[in-house]
C-alpha cells in the first residue's frame, strides 16, 4: 500500500514509499532504509542517481563489512550450489551465537563446572535449544518484515510497549557492558598487573573512538582472533580426562540441588546463553543483510551452526572446569582460578592464554553491545541511527552509545566492586529481563497479518512456549527460594 511521501525533499518528492508491514515479496532486492523502502521502478529515467543520494542509508555495525562484500555477490553465490549459498547468507546466526562466548559467558560456564561438576550440563543443553529456537524466530522476523524488533514493537503495540522493551534492553545491555569491562579489567590484571582504574578508562575511550570514527573494522579481526582462544577449551577438556559417562548423564538427566545457589547458576546460564542483546542484534543483522525469503532455509542452518558452536564451547568449558577445578574443590573467585582449567593444555602459560582471550572477547563485545543498544533506543523512539550521520543528525544515537559506555565503566570502577560477581550476576539479570522480551517476540512471530505464511506453526508455538516457560519457571523458582 502506498501513501504520499512525508518529508521527502528535492529530486525525490515524487516517490511513494512502500511500507514493509507484512511479508516482503518482490521488495527484498530494493534499497533498505530504516522505515521504508522506495520502489526503484517508480523513479523516472535520469533521476535515479539523484534519488540514490537522498535516500536514507542502512546502518552497519562492526563485524559486518565482510558480509556486505559477500552480499554484493550473493546472486552469484546462490547459483553456485549449497555450500556457496550458505556462504552467501552466513553471518547473523554464527556471529550472534559465538558472541555469547564472551567473558561473562566463559565465567558463568566456569562457575557451573567448578561448583557442580557435570550435574547441571542439562541446563546448558536446554539453554542452547532455546537459543536455536528464538534466534531462528528473530531471523525469520527480520527476513519477512524487513524491520528490527523495536520498530515492530512500536508499530504493533504502541510507544508504551516499545518503551518497556527499550528499558529492558538498556538495563540488560548496561549490565552486559559492566561484565565486558569487568572481564577486560580481570584479563589485563592477569596479563600485566595493571589496575582497573587504568585499563577500563583506556578501553572505554579506545572503543568509543574506534567505533564512532569508523576505524573499528581495522582491528576487529585481530580481536576476534584473540577471543577465539576460548576454542582451546575443547582441547583442554579432552586433555583433562573428564568422566565422559558422568558428562553424558549430566547432559540428558535433569538434576539440581534445591538451593538458591544452584538455581542462581542455572538462571545465569540461561541468561548468558540466550542474551537479550543478541535477540535484537540478530534480527537487525538479518535486516541489514537484505536477505530474501528464499534465503531463509540457509539462514536457519546459519542459526543452528552458531548456536551449536556456542553450546559446544560452553560444554567443554564446563567439563574442563569439572575435571580440574571441581575435583580439587576450587571455586572461581577470580580470573586466575578460571584460567587453571586450561592448564592441561597450556601448562604454565594458561594464565597468559586465558588473559589474552578475556581481553580480546571483552573488547570485541564492548564495541558491539553499546552500538546495538544505541540502535535499539533510536529505533524504539523512531529516531535516525547511522554511524554515517553527524551528531546533529543522530543525537539520540550518539548520546545513547556514550551513556551506556560511561555508566558501565563508572560502575566497574567503583572501589572494591567484585569483578567475578559482576560478570556472573549480570547474566542472571539477563534471564529476568528475558521475561519482558520473549513474549513480544513470540507474539509478533505468530501474527499471520504480519508474517503471512511464515507465521509460527504448531511446532514453533510449542517450542517457543516451552522455552519461555523454562525461563519463567527458573526465575520464579529463584525468586521463591530467595524470599523464603
Amino acid at each position: 500500500m502506498s501513501s504520499p511521501v512525508a518529508g521527502a525533499r528535492g529530486a525525490c518528492d515524487f516517490l511513494d514509499p512502500v511500507t514493509v508491514a507484512g511479508p516482503r515479496r518482490f521488495l527484498t532486492e530494493l534499497p533498505l532504509t530504516t522505515d521504508r523502502i522506495y520502489a526503484a521502478e517508480s523513479i523516472p529515467a535520469g533521476r535515479q542517481g539523484m534519488c540514490a543520494l537522498t535516500q536514507p542509508r542502512a546502518h552497519r555495525v562492526p563485524g559486518r563489512h565482510t558480509h556486505w562484500r559477500l552480499a554484493r555477490r550473493r546472486h552469484l553465490l546462490l547459483r553456485g550450489g549449497m555450500v556457496a549459498a550458505l556462504l552467501a547468507v552466513v553471518g547473523p546466526g554464527v556471529l550472534a551465537g559465538l558472541s555469547d562466548d564472551d567473558p561473562a559467558g566463559i565465567t558463568t560456564y566456569s562457575i557451573l563446572g567448578a561448583r557442580y561438576g557435570y550435574e547441571l550440563l542439562w541446563v546448558l543443553g536446554l539453554s542452547t535449544l532455546a537459543l536455536i529456537v528464538f534466534h531462528e524466530v528473530g531471523v525469520r522476523l527480520g527476513v519477512v518484515t524487513g524491520k528490527g524488533l523495536l520498530t515492530l514493537v512500536r508499530e504493533r503495540f504502541g510507544p508504551g510497549a516499545a518503551g518497556l522493551v527499550v528499558a529492558a534492553l538498556v538495563i540488560a545491555n548496561t549490565g552486559t557492558m559492566c561484565a565486558e569491562f569487568a572481564g577486560l579489567a580481570a584479563g589485563a590484571d592477569l596479563l600485566t598487573g595493571v589496575s582497573r582504574e587504568v585499563s577500563v578508562p583506556i578501553a572505554a575511550l579506545a572503543v568509543a573512538a574506534l567505533v564512532l570514527r569508523g576505524s573499528f573494522r581495522y582491528v576487529e579481526h585481530f580481536l576476534l582472533a584473540l577471543s577465539s582462544v576460548f576454542v582451546t577449551y575443547i582441547v583442554a577438556g579432552v586433555l583433562a580426562h573428564p568422566d565422559w559417562g558422568a558428562a553424558a548423564k549430566g547432559l540428558v538427566v535433569p538434576s539440581i540441588p534445591l538451593n538458591r545457589d544452584a538455581l542462581l547458576v542455572a538462571v545465569a546460564t540461561l541468561g548468558t546463553t540466550l542474551a537479550p542483546w543478541g535477540l535484537a542484534f540478530i534480527q537487525s543483522y538479518a535486516v541489514d543483510k537484505r536477505l530474501a525469503l528464499k534465503d531463509l532455509r540457509y539462514e536457519r542452518v546459519d542459526v543452528i551452526v552458531g548456536a551449536a558452536l556456542t553450546g559446544v564451547i560452553g560444554f567443554f568449558v564446563v567439563i574442563a572446569c569439572a575435571a580440574t577445578l571441581h575435583v580439587q574443590g576450587i571455586d572461581v573467585n577470580d580470573a586466575a582460578d578460571a584460567a587453571r582449567a586450561l592448564e592441561p593444555l597450556a601448562g604454565g602459560t594458561a594464565a597468559t592464554l586465558f588473559g589474552l582471550g578475556f581481553v580480546g572477547a571483552a573488547l570485541l563485545a564492548a564495541a558491539i553491545v553499546p552500538l546495538s543498544t544505541a540502535y535499539s533506543i533510536s529505533e524504539g523512539l523512531g529516531r535516525r541511527a547511522d554511524l554515517n550521520d553527524s551528531y546533529a543528525e543522530a543525537r539520540t544515537f550518539y548520546l545513547s552509545f556514550g551513556a551506556v559506555v560511561t555508566v558501565a565503566a563508572c560502575l566497574v570502577l567503583i572501589p572494591g566492586a567484585p569483578l567475578i560477581q559482576i560478570l556472573f550476576l549480570s547474566q542472571a539479570l539477563n534471564a529476568v529481563l528475558l521475561l519482558v522480551l520473549l513474549p513480544f517476540i513470540r507474539s509478533l512471530a505468530k501474527d499471520p497479518e504480519l508474517m503471512g505464511e511464515n507465521a509460527l506453526g504448531r511446532f514453533d508455538r510449542v517450542s517457543t512456549g516451552l522455552a519461555l516457560a523454562l525461563v519463567a519457571a527458573s526465575v520464579l523458582a529463584l525468586a521463591a527460594l530467595t524470599l523464603l
